[in-house]
């Protein structure tokens, strides 16, 4: 591939300004840190472009932002013009969410497109393309000393992310144009990360096996069973009138006949006897 998907200069500034004014009013809701405008103003700066910036930083290429004085100046801007006006951004919230959804899915397609052209593999691709869409967060909860709200339990974010970078790669892979791909990617991104806002998907949150499965256990034998199987294995004898006959384990089962003593029995007639079985 060597076609970059290449948005102009307006839609990626515009971006950058999103991005900005979120870093903006996200930082406004921590009184307590007491930032100044400068502060403010480097909050915007790193949600603004920070995801450009560590995409080049992996794809050891000039840094983008870095190429226009507009960048610098649209990024501080748009953080004290969040700053200023928090209120009224507030009440627009989903306006902010929408176009939030868009910048990411642009910002997974440049990166995505730019390290496939530079001739890094898919799977390669799809996480600098991730990392473009993402990294202003990370960044701007580490300046902020929060914990990383990607990681934790919310929209899906880097979900949406990777699913339209995956589909930018699987599509160009396929020969699909560059174009279609990009504008298929980023409309992934955006349905994902607006769905999941407005019905509140999120990924499950973190837990162990508490129960392994149980195996099938075998019967149990009674006491009476394990004794009568080991009369059997032993053999046992049968008393008849020429003597006690032990017999074999494999023939105990076997009824012996006569086995019972002949016994003699008085004739009611004197003087006579008979014997009988």
């Amino acid at each position: 591939m060597d076609e970059v998907f290449v948005i102009p200069l307006w839609v990626d500034l515009l971006a950058v300004g999103i991005g900005a004014l979120q870093g903006a009013l996200f930082a406004a809701q921590f009184r307590d840190r007491r930032l100044d405008w400068l502060g403010v103003a480097i909050i915007g700066i790193v949600v603004g472009f920070g995801g450009g910036l560590l995409r080049d930083l992996l794809l050891d290429v000039p840094l983008a932002p870095l190429q226009s004085n507009w960048y610098v100046v649209v990024a501080t801007g748009a953080a004290l013009l969040g700053m200023l006006l928090e209120r009224v951004f507030r009440r627009l919230n989903r306006f902010i969410t929408v176009l939030d959804a868009l910048t990411i899915g642009l910002f997974g397609a440049i990166g995505t497109t730019k390290a496939l052209a530079l001739g890094l593999p898919e799977v390669a691709a799809v996480f600098v393309g991730v990392l473009a869409a993402v990294g202003g967060s990370i960044l701007r909860d580490l300046l902020l000393n929060l914990p990383i709200a990607l990681m934790h339990v919310g929209s899906l974010y880097a979900i949406a992310a990777a699913a339209g970078s995956g589909a930018i790669a699987v599509l160009l892979a396929l020969d699909v144009d560059v174009l279609v791909a990009g504008i298929i990617g980023v409309a992934l991104t955006f349905g994902v990360r607006v769905a999941s806002v407005l019905f509140g998907w999120s990924l499950p949150e973190q837990r162990a096996i508490t129960r392994l499965p149980k195996l099938p256990s075998l019967p149990r034998r009674s006491r009476a069973d394990a004794d009568a199987e080991a009369e059997v294995e032993r053999g046992r004898t049968v008393t008849t009138a020429t003597g006690v006959i032990h017999l074999h384990p494999t023939t105990s089962s076997i009824p012996v006949i006569g086995s019972e003593p002949r016994t003699r029995r008085r004739s009611p007639i004197p003087g006579a006897s008979q014997s009988r079985g």
